[in-house]
C-alpha cells in the first residue's frame, strides 16, 4: 500500500514538473515584512505562500489559492491582473504571547512587466481564533496585521 502511495505521489509530482509553470519569488512590505512565493497553476489560477514578521511583533505564515482576472484594454508592454483568493494562515505573537490560526483571504492587483518583475498591491487578512494563556478569543489583529502590502517579486 505504501509503495502505491509513493508511486501515485511521484506521478503527480512529475506531471506538475513537466508543465513549465511561471513562478515568482520576492517579498511583501506593509505592516511588517514577508517572504512571498507565487506559483501559477495555469493562466487563471495561482498559489501564493507568504511567511514573515507581521508588525515585527511575531511570525506568520499564510497560503492562498487565487483566481486571476486579466485587466484588458491597456496598451502597455506588460500585463495587468486583479486576483482574489482564499486559504489558511497561522502565526504567533511574541509581543502578546498568543497563537492564532484561521481563514486567509486575498484581493489585489498586479502588474507583470515585459521583463521578469512583478509588482502587486493586495490585502490579505487572517480571520479566526487566537489562543493565549488560559483563554480563547477572536484574532482582533488579523484584519490589519497581514494587511495591505506592496509586493515586489522576481518572475522565473
Amino acid at each position: 500500500m505504501k509503495k502505491l502511495l509513493v508511486l501515485v505521489a511521484l506521478i503527480a509530482i512529475s506531471a506538475v514538473a513537466v508543465n513549465a509553470q511561471k513562478r515568482a519569488i520576492g517579498g511583501r512590505l506593509g505592516y511588517g515584512l514577508e517572504f512571498s512565493y507565487q506559483h501559477n497553476m495555469g493562466e487563471k489560477n495561482m498559489l501564493e505562500v507568504d511567511a514573515g514578521l507581521p508588525g515585527f511583533l511575531g511570525v506568520e505564515a499564510a497560503a492562498t489559492y487565487d483566481w486571476i482576472f486579466p485587466i484588458s484594454g491597456w496598451q502597455e508592454a506588460g500585463s495587468w491582473n486583479w486576483y482574489a483568493g482564499v486559504g489558511a494562515g497561522l502565526g504567533w505573537s511574541w509581543w502578546s504571547n498568543y497563537a492564532y490560526a484561521g481563514i486567509a483571504g486575498r484581493i489585489g492587483v498586479e502588474y507583470n512587466f515585459d521583463f521578469p518583475l512583478n509588482l502587486s498591491l493586495d490585502w490579505r487578512p487572517i480571520i479566526g481564533p487566537e489562543f493565549g494563556a488560559g483563554y480563547v478569543g477572536f484574532n482582533r489583529y488579523g484584519l490589519w496585521q497581514g494587511g495591505i502590502a506592496l509586493g515586489v517579486r522576481y518572475r522565473f
